[in-house]
């Protein structure tokens, strides 16, 4: 890989290219009105007895979806498929409520019988003096408060009247059977019918998919039926993903966690990995509060605290093994939701449709982010709540040079830098971004002092890539490194193709690196210049001040053998020229070359005309071509005179002649 460093080949990865490609170019939208946003948010919030079962419905039925196709593939007809396949899922559902239901019920009677170990805790702490002053205070106010209710219920009686004794009143509630009945049954009915409700439409949803997919499409994209079936589909399978992700994580999660507990002897273990188990659909929140009531448990069971510390450790140590470990090598795919999306639409559906709404915020959201993606109308979803990066890496890194930022630039560029080669970096990002800075600068929006900000901060951003650069050239100097077994197997696991481009070493040659017409342009300089010390050269800089007509004598050009002046600016031509002029009259023997910095890359037609008109040696549009045209061993271009000044030339004999004659 070293050695390849040196040839300009790079793994096959992605390159930066890919780097840059993977941030969408985002098109003018239009955000919808205030009043369409307020009146979307009102409908499911006063309609949220109408919408809830149907968000629960759609998402069981992407959840269901696979299962129902896989058991179609086996040869069973679609309507005993989608049965089975609900029946199934809505009894693991109650078997799953019944077994809480039973272990709530069972707590419930054991917590009087761990009322004195929690008095136990209590009194050691107030004996250790561990917030024993604030247990005392509080302790004291709500006794306060008590006596002061007391007086204010107890009033004083009326002078000279004798006080009465209370008559004893006991009311004999004497209920029909038909109403207790009523009692029992009013406050199921509600979700049982919710139940129902759902389990009717998840199996038309299922029996009809491919008919309401149809139907959705001619409503939102008959126009565009390949967007529209691009973004049903990876709704649905990102979102049933996700679930049965979310569902094998949180068993492996669960699992362990009541095993655990019930080795500790925290009493109802099967409850509290139950409910670890569901507490784990909801972000962030979900785990803490499936660990807090087993905590709680832990302290009340035991009279020390021994149970707590290992009931804590239990749950840390498996979150992070399920984080780090578990739901990396599971999820092949994320999301596509940042976490700060997780959290808003955490807060937000919560809100809007209360606990159910949390656990269901995250798949709604995928819903949405995958709208957002397809749909034009809804691409402000995309950029509000999704993962991938909204700006180019150049337009980011622009934007970081623009607020006087470099190192945060730096992170930027040390995260491509990772699996990036320098080289790269600067010629699909850094390079780019300059360009940006140029374009503001000719349509004056950037002042002097923004223009120098920025340049500033691109030198600080080179300056901090020294490190990197240095161990790039000390991986190519290491001949252990340099060694692949085979040059076709090095090929093949690194994806090279015979037509890469391959950077010369520049052993033993001498390059000066200069900008052309102003300090933007030094910033483009120096970071040539650091490349090709990677590639073994010997470098010296110069400003833009340097190449001016007093100052560029003053240059010490006895040791250099190239200089490559870049300009951003694509109208420098007549500057170039001159420049050429004036350095190779300085030294005749120099090779100079003219490097004008673009995004689209070498265009040999074009380089090749503007070789013969300004008289360089080279000329390049890119970091690659810049650098090869620099460590070039090509003789230098000789000195082309003017046409006027040959003509003058040949004149100034025929004027002598007659003088002589005279003479």
């Amino acid at each position: 890989m070293a050695a390849n460093r040196r040839n300009g080949m790079h793994p096959a990865e992605p390159g930066v290219m890919g780097v840059v490609s993977s941030a969408r170019t985002l098109p003018r939208m239009s955000l919808p009105t205030v009043a369409t946003v307020v009146a979307a948010v009102a409908a499911l919030y006063f309609g949220r007895e109408v919408f809830l079962p149907i968000a629960i419905a759609l998402l069981l039925t992407f959840a269901l979806a696979p299962i129902v196709s896989g058991l179609k593939r086996v040869g069973l007809p679609r309507l005993p498929a989608v049965i089975a396949s609900v029946l199934s899922a809505f009894t693991v559902l109650a078997l799953f409520s019944f077994i809480v239901a039973t272990q709530v019920s069972e707590l419930a009677q054991n917590i009087p019988l761990y009322q004195s170990n929690i008095l136990t805790k209590v009194r050691s702490l107030k004996e250790t003096g561990v917030g024993g002053g604030i247990i005392a205070r509080l302790s004291g106010v709500i006794e306060r408060i008590g006596q002061e209710l007391d007086r204010q219920e107890t009033s004083p009686p009326t002078a000279g009247e004798p006080e009465r004794e209370p008559v004893p009143v006991e009311i004999i509630a004497r209920e029909r059977p038909l109403q207790v009945l009523q009692n029992l049954i009013g406050p199921l009915i509600s979700p049982l019918a919710s139940a129902g409700l759902i389990i009717v439409v998840v199996i038309f949803m299922l029996l009809e998919r491919e008919d309401l997919r149809d139907r959705f499409i001619r409503l939102v994209g008959y126009g565009d039926l390949h967007r529209t079936t691009e973004a049903l589909q990876e709704a649905g399978k990102r979102v049933g993903r996700y679930l049965l992700m979310q569902l094998v994580v949180n068993i492996l999660y669960a699992v362990p966690i009541a095993f655990g507990l019930w080795v500790l002897g925290i009493p109802n273990a099967l409850l509290w990995g139950l409910l670890a188990l569901a507490l784990r659909f909801v972000p962030y929140i979900g785990p803490i509060i499936g660990a807090l009531l087993p905590l709680f448990l832990a302290l009340a069971v035991a009279p020390g605290w021994s149970l707590v510390l290992w009931t804590a450790g239990l749950f840390v140590a498996m979150e992070m093994i399920t984080g780090n470990v578990v739901e990396p090598w599971l999820y092949g795919s994320r999301t596509g939701l940042s976490p700060l999306a997780i959290i808003v639409a955490a807060i937000f559906w919560t809100w809007l449709w209360g606990p159910l709404g949390l656990v269901l915020s995250t798949p709604l959201t995928v819903c949405l982010v995958v709208l957002g993606r397809h749909v034009p109308q809804f691409e402000f979803l995309d950029v509000l709540f999704g993962n991938e990066p909204v700006l180019e890496p150049h337009a980011r890194l622009y934007q970081r040079l623009l607020a006087g930022d470099p190192e945060e630039a730096t992170d930027h560029a040390e995260e491509i830098l990772e699996e990036k080669y320098l080289f790269e970096f600067y010629d699909k990002v850094a390079i780019p971004a300059l360009l940006l800075g140029e374009q503001d600068r000719v349509r004056g929006v950037m002042g002097d002092e923004q223009r120098r900000q920025v340049a500033a901060s691109a030198q600080t951003l080179v300056a901090n890539l020294d490190d990197s650069a240095r161990e790039e050239a000390e991986e190519d100097d290491d001949p252990a490194a340099a060694e692949p077994a085979t040059a076709d197997e090095d090929k093949q696991a690194q994806g090279v193709s015979e037509d890469d481009i391959e950077l010369p070493d520049g052993t033993d040659v001498s390059v000066l690196c200069a900008g052309g017409r102003g300090e933007l342009d030094d910033a483009a300089a120096a970071m040539l210049a650091q490349v090709l010390e990677v590639q073994g050269a010997t470098v010296s800089k110069a400003s833009f001040a340097d190449m001016e007509p007093a100052s560029i004598r003053r240059l010490e050009l006895d040791a250099v053998d190239t200089v490559v002046v870049g300009f951003l600016n694509r109208d420098s031509v007549k500057h170039a020229r001159f420049l050429v002029r004036r350095l190779k009259r300085v030294k005749r023997a120099l090779r100079v070359g003219i490097v004008f910095w673009s995004e689209d890359g070498d265009d040999k037609n074009t380089a090749i005309e503007l070789v013969n008109e300004i008289n360089a040696d080279f000329v390049a549009y890119g970091m690659v071509e810049a650098v090869q045209g620099a460590l070039s061993s090509d003789p230098p271009v000789a000195l082309k005179i003017a046409a006027k000044r040959r003509m003058r030339r040949r004149l100034r004999p025929a004027k002598k002649a007659p003088l002589a004659a005279a003479k």
